[in-house]
């Protein structure tokens, strides 16, 4: 959305009872319920009753159709609200975010309010956006108001700046203190990213009186499975899960229950990291705090699933030498993947020249031995997969703590090992294919060649992302294409000088 007053989709009527009688309605229609079925016609005059038998006939393919896109587009009303009916929040997500606005928008006010909700925060902020275009002005404000402040907050700060002062301005006071207080925090925080809807128990309370504030307070907080313990100043004390409350005594103290020194975070930490430790400890909920340790809110296991999610699509995307990007893919037109991926493209061509002019440099070495060219394919492409293996596990290894930056000198030592292990199995392989086709002496520079070239491209796949990790810059954007075109320019050297010396030329 750009528009400051949230444009209206004519074609998306707003929501309203089917009318009893006087009205011709879609075939397959069931019982009247308070949706805008008449939504799914595009605004246009409903089809009647009586089709003939080849419409009748399209409309049994597009029901018994698995894709919520096709049957849509087949104007099916029946059809469609049998799908959204028996179909999970998750998997209704997926379906609208690979439909365009229009069709999307359509099928998301078929469902009812309280669907539409959890059906809603399982998209993506962008697809959030899609949707809200088709919503009027009060449909719009009733959504984003029963949305989780998180949530929100994510939704927000994808949005135009205008659109987002006007959704704040729309919330009760309650709801934009504490989406403001969210959107106050860095994007990629935790504090952006936690609930500030909890349920904090005094250290000082009995059993019987905390399970009573977990019913009357529990259901205004996102989680009630984690409580933090806090003391007079909301200072996080420890944490107590609710198992441990419904199978205590009434009479026993939170005190004596709490787990002292818990897993916190502070709010301005990374949410990745914050991701990454609940990840490791197998934690459902994660305290977060502020400066001085006061409770601030919690971190939950599906927004940590969601950070995570985002931050190893991010690496996937840069190692394979393309751009990040938001959104479904099947929503992608070709234009948007084409320019996500043109500049990585241009600079690994530009980087692709040094291969040409190593092999300028040799242009002698080869009218010498014009054999040598038949195993160049070979030998850059042994080199530069052995180089990008190294390179994706060192950079799954950094993103999930197995590998700090000081072990730089333990990952050269070991990727050199095996690098020329994997070399010395490609050897023998190469020197039977060269003594074949062109002799043994060309065997032999092809099979020392792959030992060598397997053991620098290894080390330099494995050591390029510490060495980015050291100097701040995110080990994901040394991609697998980069270190391949490095070891494709380097490997030709080492390919054109051993030859030089095995040959005597």
């Amino acid at each position: 959305m750009t528009q400051t007053d949230l444009p209206v989709v004519s074609t998306l009527p707003a929501a309203r009872p089917l009318p009893a009688t006087g009205t011709a309605v879609l075939t397959g229609s069931r019982e009247p319920r308070p949706r805008a079925a008449d939504a799914l016609s595009g605004g246009r005059e409903t089809l009647p009753a009586a089709r003939d038998s080849h419409s009748a006939g399209r409309e049994t393919l597009c029901a018994e159709g698995d894709s919520l896109r096709d049957i849509v587009d087949c104007h099916h009303l029946g059809a469609t609200l049998e799908w959204l009916d028996n179909h999970p929040p998750h998997v209704i997500a997926d379906e609208l975010a690979r439909m365009d606005a229009l069709s999307a928008g359509m099928a998301f006010r078929l469902l009812d309010k309280d669907r539409a909700l959890d059906v809603f925060e399982e998209l993506e902020p962008v697809d959030q956006q899609q949707i809200l275009t088709g919503l009027r002005d009060q449909s719009f404000r009733e959504l984003v108001e029963e949305m989780d402040p998180d949530d929100r907050a994510r939704m927000l700060r994808e949005a135009p700046a205008k659109v987002a002062k006007k959704v704040l301005a729309g919330l009760s006071p309650h709801e934009r203190r504490m989406t403001a207080i969210l959107l106050g925090y860095p994007e990629g925080s935790v504090g952006f990213y936690m609930t500030p809807e909890v349920v904090a128990l005094p250290r000082n309370l009995p059993v019987a009186q905390a399970l009573q504030m977990v019913r009357t307070e529990g259901g205004n907080a996102e989680t009630v499975y984690t409580l933090p313990v806090i003391d007079a100043g909301r200072r996080l004390i420890g944490i107590v899960e609710l198992r441990e409350l419904v199978l205590s005594s009434p009479d026993a103290m939170i005190a004596d229950l709490v787990e002292s020194e818990p897993a916190f975070m502070r709010a301005t930490d990374s949410a990745e990291k914050a991701a990454r430790l609940m990840q490791g400890a197998n934690l459902i909920n994660l305290p977060v705090v502020d400066s001085e340790d006061r409770l601030v809110g919690l971190l939950t296991i599906d927004d940590a699933i969601e950070v995570i999610e985002a931050a190893d699509s991010e690496d996937m995307a840069r190692q394979a030498g393309t751009a990040p990007w938001e959104g479904h893919y099947m929503a992608a037109t070709v234009f948007q993947l084409a320019r996500y991926r043109a500049l990585w493209l241009m600079l690994l061509l530009l980087a692709a020249i040094f291969t040409v002019s190593v092999t300028d440099m040799f242009a002698a070495t080869l009218e010498q031995a014009a054999h040598l060219a038949l195993f160049i394919p070979l030998i850059i492409g042994a080199g530069g997969n052995a180089g990008a293996q190294a390179a994706t596990s060192c950079v799954r290894a950094l993103a999930v703590g197995e590998v700090r930056v000081s072990d730089l000198l333990k990952v050269v030592w070991r990727e050199c090992r095996v690098g020329l292990v994997l070399g010395a199995m490609l050897a023998a392989a190469g020197l039977v294919i060269g003594g074949i086709f062109v002799g043994a002496k060309i065997g032999a520079v092809v099979g020392i060649t792959l030992v060598l070239i397997c053991g620098w491209a290894a080390t330099i796949g494995g050591t390029m992302p510490l060495l980015a990790k050291k100097l701040r810059i995110d080990p994901a954007v040394i991609s697998a294409p980069m270190v391949t075109t490095l070891v494709d320019a380097t490997g030709l050297i080492i390919y054109f000088t051993t030859a030089k010396l095995v040959l005597g030329i």
